[in-house]
């Protein structure tokens, strides 16, 4: 049986190019399943990139990075061993009595404390990136692992502008636990962000649809 449109009701809206087309566009938006070889990296770089914050932010609270003899240096105060048992500590770093320690210690620990700001700016743009999977996923990823490029660029300007400052108090073994976090937090910020760029490029040139399609 044969059914017939009256007249009065007029053409058919135009909507199946539209409907199909707002279809293509969903699809190009979602985001291909990932391995589970690039879940891992990722998830790995986000918690290494987490721990490089945590180490970078207890040493530069706690700032005591140089023993030599009996006077201990920090970011924040100078201290001096009384009788062998008892620190006396001054924030007054012109005390110390070393050409240009006061004020470049300001700028060490300006960049430093930035440093760490910075990383936790790229680390929220890196979780986000991962919890929101839309198509400016990669973009996100790849602000983040700037943001920690920066970031070691920075805290590693503050670990060279303290060696810089005390380089005729520096010895290997004087440098205390503090330090070597702080330089340990820096070289995991560099591997992260070096890495997290390079896993970005080849899943984002591999992976097309994560772009959005063009209307032909």
């Amino acid at each position: 049986m044969l059914w017939v449109l009256p007249e009065e009701a007029g053409p058919l809206p135009d909507v199946l190019p539209h409907a199909v087309f707002q279809a293509q566009r969903l699809l190009g938006q979602r985001r291909p399943p990932r391995s589970f070889f690039e879940s891992f990296t990722r998830g790995l770089i986000i918690l290494c990139a987490s721990l490089a914050v945590v180490l970078s932010s207890i040493s530069i609270c706690d700032g005591q990075w140089l023993l030599a003899g009996d006077r201990l240096f920090g970011l924040w105060r100078f201290c001096t061993a009384s009788n062998q048992t008892e620190l006396h500590c001054l924030r007054d770093l012109s005390q110390a009595q070393v050409p240009w320690l006061a004020s470049g210690m300001v700028v060490a620990r300006i960049v430093a404390s930035l440093a760490v700001v910075v990383a936790i700016f790229g680390l929220e743009f890196l979780i986000v990136s991962q919890v929101c999977e839309d198509s400016l996923a990669w973009r996100k990823w790849a602000v983040g692992s700037t943001l920690l490029l920066i970031s070691f660029i920075l805290s590693f300007g503050g670990l060279l502008s303290f060696l810089v400052l005390l380089r005729s108090q520096v010895t290997l073994w004087g440098l205390t636990l503090m330090f070597w976090s702080d330089f340990t937090a820096s070289f995991l910020l560099f591997l992260n962000a070096i890495s997290g760029l390079h896993i970005n490029s080849i899943t984002h040139n591999n992976m097309h649809p994560w772009s959005l399609p063009t209307k032909v």
